[in-house]
């Protein structure tokens, strides 16, 4: 029997579709898409024996897509830089803190619209085990809503109602593994050979062992080591994070098919945007630390394709906190350059955003990020100042060294300062995840806590206060005038602080990273015209940096940035050079008064500029006086 090619999978695909009234829109796109496919397939399986069942894949999701999505396809095709432009802001929340529940989301799209958001991320929501999830990543059902949140009808509700807001909603898929309970892993567990082959199982410890040799440990306090025993499957199972999160074969085709679907699934309840979680884990190689091969580039492109063809409006973002040298390749390098994720997280930005601030010195920021490779101008960073995870404090050595410092040495400072342990200190952080062995010490804390504004409310100083607003200002500012997609995470537009009463819930009070997730306060919320209050100053100033980065062309992600210091290391530079007219951003990273000199901020000419943040106008003529954590957009006149 001839092999299955790509020209029988397009007639597979219009006979499957023959009386649809989009089956040429549907064709045109697997003409353009279906190369793409094909290639990343190819790579991994024997395409021809794969394609025919992803085929059927496309046609049954594209049959279930309802006509509002269909004509959100149409309409971002014709504008694929949604997610680059200069108007993109994200907002990053877990459902039940922010709102309750879906239905709750709802009660809040103006509060977003008013803070000037474009995209919403809500965190894990689909259906987790019972008990310990790692905050919802351990996933027991992909196809349904945590009970509590509501239905998969209530989220299509809520993605409708965010769109007719302007806002498009990003959902978190778990790639790398799923819930010990989750169906599959049932079926593996009564001896089913096809479900069996979903995962990693080993009879004995001689394979776990010598993978083992290369593999890290991503939780040692609590989950040490990356297999364990199940006496159900009687063997080893491969669990890189947890003990209930069993890790899926991905060489196995049929596991790719699975969430071909469950992609498209997603993606008919209205999802623009999706999260691959863990995705730099989920192709295992003996003798490496199983992170970044090679056919995690191609399986991505596969889906990537395939979501292309199936529901258009939908884009990938790549959560892969690795190395500068391995994070590129998730936005697409050689082969795969600009067919794999549209977006990924630029956890290097944030780790040294919070570098200069401790050190009062831009120079290794601008040392580090000089060393990323050009990213396709499809493609954009997704920016942030924090998350809901800890910070891991990724110092390269080599970067460490071009500035002088010692890496070992700069990353303990760092754990030490985050931590409120280091004299001096504005901090008001706590340890995550020690290791002793290596010396890794990662950080929890909101950014406001993080930024010096929980010590300043402590001990009771004015100015102290004003300094720390004005840090986590200056920071956000670097986190909106980087370029690609700022995401803001909940509360960090109040200044919300460290809340302790996550000790009060069992579930929770083992892991320290719950203190900066806490629930939202709509009593902060609630707007107090210049009345002084933290939470009003800080959504104000928040609120302003999105105003003026939505009127900068510039800062479209087509456009990458250019970091560097003047002579004065705290004194940082972000330059971009876009048709429209370039921006000069200056960052004052210290709490004390510098000077810029006219000639370090090129191609700004001496004379009056615009400082788009403030509003106001501002004469370059000789030395001028930045204050403490003076952060300026400044553009020439036109």
């Amino acid at each position: 029997m001839a092999a299955f090619s790509i020209a029988d999978g397009r007639r597979r695909l219009a006979s499957l579709l023959a009386t649809d009234p989009d089956l040429t829109d549907v064709l045109t796109r697997y003409d353009r898409w279906a190369p793409d496919l094909w290639d990343g397939l190819a790579t991994v399986y024997d395409a021809s024996e794969v394609l025919p069942a992803i085929v059927d894949v496309l046609a049954a999701v594209h049959l279930k897509r309802p006509a509002p999505l269909r004509q959100r396809d149409r309409e971002r095709i014709l504008r694929p830089d949604w997610f680059q432009a200069a108007d993109a802001v994200g907002y990053v929340a877990y459902t039940d803190l922010f709102a309750g529940d879906l239905q709750g989301i709802r009660s809040h799209i103006d509060y977003l619209s008013d803070l000037g958001i474009t995209y919403l991320h809500l965190m894990p929501l689909l259906t987790p085990r019972p008990g310990a999830n790692d905050g919802g990543y351990a996933v027991m059902d992909y196809r349904s809503v945590r009970s509590d949140l509501g239905s998969m009808d209530d989220l299509a509700d809520v993605a409708g109602a965010l769109h007719s807001a302007g806002i498009s909603l990003t959902l978190d898929l778990v790639l790398n593994h799923v819930a010990r309970e989750h169906e599959w892993a049932a079926k593996a567990r009564t001896g089913d050979p096809h479900y069996r082959d979903y995962f990693h199982i080993y009879p004995d410890r001689t394979m776990p062992d010598a993978f083992e040799k290369d593999l890290p440990e991503v939780f040692p306090a609590f989950a040490p080591g990356n297999f364990t025993w199940d006496d159900d499957v009687d063997g080893w199972v491969w669990t890189t994070f947890n003990e209930w999160q069993w890790d899926l074969n991905w060489a196995n085709p049929d596991v790719l098919i699975e969430f071909a679907d469950i992609i498209g699934f997603l993606a008919n309840r209205g999802a623009d945007c999706i999260r691959l979680d863990a995705i730099a884990f989920t192709w295992k190689r003996l003798g490496t630390n199983s992170q970044n091969q090679p056919e995690v580039h191609a399986l991505t492109q596969a889906l990537r394709a395939a979501a292309r063809i199936m529901c258009p409006a939908l884009i990938f973002k790549a959560e892969a906190i690795v190395g500068p040298q391995d994070v590129v390749a998730y936005l697409g390098q050689g082969a795969h350059a600009g067919k794999v994720s549209e977006l990924a997280y630029h956890n290097s930005l944030m780790v040294q955003i919070w570098s200069a601030l401790a050190a009062r010195d831009g120079r290794l920021l601008a040392t580090a990020l000089s060393r990323f490779n050009p990213i396709p101008v499809t493609s954009a960073w997704a920016t942030y100042l924090r998350c809901h995870d800890d910070i891991g404090w990724a110092i390269d050595d080599a970067d460490a060294a071009a500035v002088g410092w010692d890496g070992f040495g700069h990353r303990s400072f760092l754990a030490d300062f985050y931590a409120g342990e280091f004299d001096g200190s504005f901090a008001s952080g706590m340890h995550f995840q020690s290791n002793p062995a290596t010396g890794d010490r990662r950080t929890s804390g909101t950014a406001a806590s993080l930024a010096g504004i929980e010590s300043a409310v402590a001990s009771g100083h004015a100015a102290t206060l004003e300094t720390a607003l004005d840090r986590l200002t200056c920071a956000y500012a670097m986190v909106f005038g980087f370029g690609g997609l700022p995401l803001l995470y909940m509360g960090d537009e109040l200044g919300m602080l460290n809340d302790h009463s996550y000790l009060d819930d069992p579930a929770k009070a083992g892991d320290n990273r719950w203190m900066h997730r806490p629930a939202m306060d709509w009593t902060l919320a609630e707007r107090h015209a210049s009345s002084g209050r933290i939470a009003d100053r800080t959504f104000t100033a928040i609120k302003r940096l999105i105003r003026a980065r939505q009127e900068l062309p510039a800062l479209h992600a087509s456009v990458a940035t250019e970091a560097f210091v003047t002579d004065d290391p705290a004194v940082l530079v972000f330059q971009r050079r876009h048709a429209a007219g370039s921006l000069v951003e200056v960052y004052n990273l210290s709490e004390t008064t510098r000077v810029l000199w006219p000639g370090a901020i090129s191609p700004i000419e001496p004379g009056p500029v615009r400082e788009h943040i403030s509003g106001e106008t501002i004469t370059i003529a000789g030395p001028v006086i930045l204050p403490p954590y003076a952060a300026w957009w400044l553009t020439a006149p036109e």
